[in-house]
């Protein structure tokens, strides 16, 4: 046995018994146990220590909730760097069918038929923890830097992205909503009232996407900074996006938990700011090397994305898209309309975040809306935004998910506790 330091006289914890291990008369259960997320305890039982118990402690079904209480030492071999030693224990509630989720390897379809059970394993704990502390950290980078946090709806007459993508529902009246696709255009409004603003919202989109990178829904991260230009809001989101980085890195826990997930801590390690841009142009001459039949003005793939990552080894934004791609707010060149002032921060697994200074101009956005074939009523508002004070201002959007699966090196799916899909036919 270890040698032992005894931390505490008596402990006493609750929680679910994942497995059990039995050494002749001692037994080692492993719990989970909420002051421990992330991290399986371990618990010892002695037959001399319970010896009117022992037996039916050793016949105990995994998760069942029980109460332990006994001392608490060290020992570096245990999961968290110590154990109890039980004195006792009480029985809360035994399952009343075995486990479906008891053994330890599961196929990705198993563990989404099974989710509402699944979500309880470590691996499960440790993507929620590390997503949970980038969503904090993120707020604590806006917080620092006077962006104010909002709350923008869910509900909308109006499409921000693609009317393809919306998801239609029935509103008071029989009259026509969406879910939102983003918060933009709202905290567009808020900038006129807090100057910079951000947001964590559900958005939604209705795309048939097969690709490992989507989901119909998703936590949508967006901030809107009103005085703010083209390169100023670049330089807010690769700062922003270090500043996470960095604090994971130098959490001990956050870091370990990446590791053990299969993250890349050493290239998380060499990320800084600023990163590498790139125009669209420049882009579309090094696909061509590779990829010939790339046509200017088309849209880059994850295949497109993933030669450009691996020629420029690092990550870096792609600035100033065809204007015909991108939406109707965004701001074209004045020198050369067919581009406008949009970026796509681009990673190892692709696009990250989308971002881009907005037309402040009321008659170049009307005649964008129209060009779009956008109901002018719908956005009535949205212009009144420019007939009243309009000011240079520009903001971008991060998927929580995606930002989660870069990080941990997990499969989207697996970033979000119930995952919502056109391919994923499971619905709890």
């Amino acid at each position: 046995m270890p040698e032992e330091d005894t931390l505490e006289d008596m402990v006493q914890y609750k929680g679910w018994m994942v497995k059990k291990r039995k050494h002749g008369s001692v037994l080692f259960l492993d719990m989970h146990v909420p002051q421990f997320p992330g991290q399986l305890f371990q618990v010892v039982a002695s037959k001399d220590a319970i010896p009117a118990q022992f037996d039916s402690l050793a016949s105990l079904a995994p998760e069942s909730a029980i109460t332990v209480e006994g001392k608490l030492v060290k020992n570096s071999r245990a999961p968290t760097g110590e154990e109890l030693q039980l004195k006792k224990y009480e029985i809360i509630q035994i399952p009343t069918e075995a486990y479906p989720l008891a053994t330890k390897e599961h196929s990705p379809e198993t563990l989404l038929e099974w989710r509402h059970l699944a979500v309880r394993g470590t691996t499960y704990q440790k993507i929620w923890l590390v997503r949970e502390e980038s969503i904090r950290l993120f707020g604590e980078f806006f917080h620092k830097n006077n962006w104010h946090a909002v709350s923008p709806p869910m509900l909308s007459r109006s499409a921000c992205e693609g009317g393809s993508t919306l998801f239609e529902v029935k509103y008071f009246d029989n009259t026509k909503a969406y879910l939102s696709q983003s918060a933009q255009l709202y905290l567009e409004a808020m900038i006129y009232s807090l100057g910079s603003v951000w947001s964590l919202t559900p958005s939604f989109r209705a795309e048939k996407s097969r690709t490992p990178r989507h989901l119909a829904e998703f936590w949508h991260l967006e901030g809107e900074s009103a005085f703010c230009d083209f390169d100023g809001i670049l330089r807010v989101e690769e700062e922003a996006i270090v500043y996470v980085i960095q604090n994971l890195m130098q959490n001990k826990r956050m870091k370990q938990h990446i590791l053990d997930l299969g993250g890349n801590v050493s290239y998380f390690e060499t990320i800084k700011a600023p990163f590498d841009r790139l125009t669209y142009d420049a882009a579309v001459k090094i696909l061509h090397k590779k990829n010939p039949d790339f046509k200017w003005g088309d849209d880059f793939g994850a295949e497109d994305e993933r030669i450009l990552f691996e020629h420029m080894k690092k990550p870096f934004f792609i600035t100033h898209y065809p204007t015909a791609i991108k939406a109707f707010y965004v701001k074209e060149e004045s020198n050369r309309p067919e581009i406008c002032r949009s970026a796509d921060l681009i990673v190892d697994i692709g696009e990250l975040t989308t971002g881009g200074q907005r037309e402040e101009d009321i008659t170049a956005i009307t005649a964008r809306i129209k060009k779009e074939g956008l109901d002018i009523k719908d956005y009535s508002w949205y212009l009144d935004l420019r007939k009243y004070g309009s000011v240079p201002h520009a903001g971008f959007g991060l998927g929580v998910e995606r930002f989660t699966q870069w990080i941990t090196g997990q499969h989207i799916r697996d970033t979000i506790p119930f995952p919502r899909s056109a391919r994923m036919t499971q619905f709890i």
